[in-house]
């Protein structure tokens, strides 16, 4: 099967496309709009999902699970979140289904398996498990509740693309409840900062801390904050949000505690996510024309060792060498394959590797063996070395820790540079349609110039960031006074 790909410059969409298919992370299914995450695909996600439970644990969370399918009367208790979900919903209304009588092994729906009351197939749970938190609250003493799942989540897509916007996702969503507003505020920037964490420290994705517009918060939150990552075409993408809830889910469900003073209040609460589709970001943040480049902290192969051999004697000496690098790599924690197959060459070997990311690969042959020597190289930029067999191990664990860093520092040069100031209408449609990336402008902060920015540009504001000079100054399309500049982009 070829391998090859069509290029950034050529298609940038049909790049990311051949990358996710050709690379074996993913593929289409029967169903449309829903992936098949092919066990490659599969392995770097529970790289990201281990490394992320950890976090949440080491911040004294805890994983439970919720059901799949909820009441519509729950669905509908808190309106703003019933409505803003409403188009993606995906609903069953019948348990049964019986063979048609007028067509021999087909199946219909039996009309008298209707059910009482339609179930929606969860796009998001703060229904059902606020729901639950109702029997599991009654006084201060039994928050706050830190609760994580895992779990999958249908939110019925027209315009779907592999891991950046299916039917059917994969994610975390966490659930908090607390005494006080200040408290789960506390919790919901807290989160903010473990998935900012997260993103630079293993994924090697810089990205901006902000809190999202009206237009754009989660329905039925008081504020939502996020992460904003740029992708190599200059647009943004969503990594990650953070909510604060306020208590609209605790008056929706009747949540109330007994507080210090006997005094009856409504619960505070927050919810945060992230999803399969920053496997998406991954794969548009670091890869090339070559294939995926995966960081090391979070790659499912880190080391991939191929040996170059003509017959027996050969590879069983070169085996024996090998054999030792693979325990050293082990017990350093290194996840390392030995590709010793003999239904390929190395070069399409090479090939295979470089395309699904593998960010080192060792290559030895017979002659390398007698020089006491390895190749290695790296596939972030690609650089060959040759290292004495008897440092390799610890070559590599320092060659790892150099590579993620610089994915880093490569990443976050090109999204610096793709942050630009706009003083006027003009200069903003210019960036926007050159340049692209974050575009800093000011923004008189109603929703209607928002929404009028976006139906003439197709750019929406990213996020209000947190960090930075609040610089006061024009709205760039009403001129009305600003307080501070916003980050405006095309997006994902």
């Amino acid at each position: 099967m070829s391998k090859a790909i069509t290029s950034r410059e050529a298609d940038y969409s049909q790049w990311y496309n051949d990358l996710v298919i050709k690379g074996e992370l993913a593929d289409y299914s029967a169903v449309r709009g829903c992936m098949v995450i092919k066990p490659y695909g599969f392995a770097l996600w529970e790289n990201m999902r281990d490394a992320l439970d950890k976090m949440f644990k080491d911040t004294g969370h805890v994983n439970a699970y919720f059901p799949l399918l909820v009441p519509k009367s729950l669905f509908e208790a808190e309106e703003k979140n019933a409505e803003g979900f409403a188009k993606e919903c995906a609903i069953v209304t019948h348990y049964r289904l019986k063979t048609d009588p007028s067509q021999k092994g087909k199946l219909m729906v039996d009309p008298e398996a209707k059910l009482e009351e339609e179930l929606i197939i969860r796009p998001t749970s703060e229904a059902i498990i606020w729901n639950t938190y109702k029997g599991w609250i009654q006084s201060y003493r039994d928050l706050p509740i830190l609760v994580n799942q895992w779990a999958n989540v249908m939110r019925w897509e027209m315009r779907t693309r592999l891991f950046l916007r299916t039917a059917e996702f994969l994610w975390q969503e966490g659930h908090t409840a607390h005494a006080s507003k200040e408290e789960a505020v506390e919790e919901t920037l807290r989160m903010l900062d473990v998935y900012a964490d997260f993103a630079e420290n293993w994924m090697a994705l810089p990205v901006i801390k902000g809190v999202k517009s009206a237009n754009e918060r989660f329905a039925g939150a008081e504020d939502t904050y996020c992460i904003e990552a740029l992708m190599q075409d200059g647009k943004a993408l969503q990594a990650g949000t953070s909510h604060f809830l306020g208590q609209n889910f605790a008056k929706a469900f009747d949540v109330k505690f007994s507080d210090r003073d006997n005094k009856l209040e409504y619960v505070w609460a927050t919810s945060w996510g992230v999803s399969t589709r920053l496997i998406g970001a991954l794969v548009m943040a670091h890869s090339d024309d070559e294939g995926l480049v995966l960081p090391p902290r979070i790659a499912p192969l880190q080391v991939v060792v191929v040996p170059i051999y003509k017959g027996e004697e050969q590879k069983a000496a070169i085996d024996s060498k090998v054999n030792d690098i693979i325990k050293e790599l082990k017990a350093a924690g290194i996840r390392v394959k030995y590709d010793d197959s003999d239904n390929a060459r190395p070069g399409w070997k090479f090939a295979e590797y470089e395309m699904k990311g593998v960010p080192v690969r060792l290559a030895i042959g017979a002659r390398d063996l007698e020089k006491n020597v390895v190749e290695v190289a790296r596939r972030d930029t690609k650089d060959k070395t040759v290292v004495t067999l008897d440092g390799v191990a610890q070559y590599v664990q320092g060659l790892l820790t150099e590579i993620q860093q610089q994915m880093y520092n490569k990443a976050k040069d090109y999204r610096d540079t793709h942050i630009t100031p706009a003083n006027s209408w003009d200069e903003f449609e210019k960036l926007l349609d050159g340049k692209g990336g974050f575009i800093a402008a000011h923004w008189d902060g109603t929703a209607e110039t928002e929404e009028a920015i976006k139906e003439k540009t197709k750019a929406t504001i990213r996020c209000i960031p947190l960090e930075g000079e609040k610089e006061p100054g024009n709205c760039i399309l009403t001129g009305k006074p600003s307080a501070q500049r916003v980050l405006f982009a095309r997006a994902y």
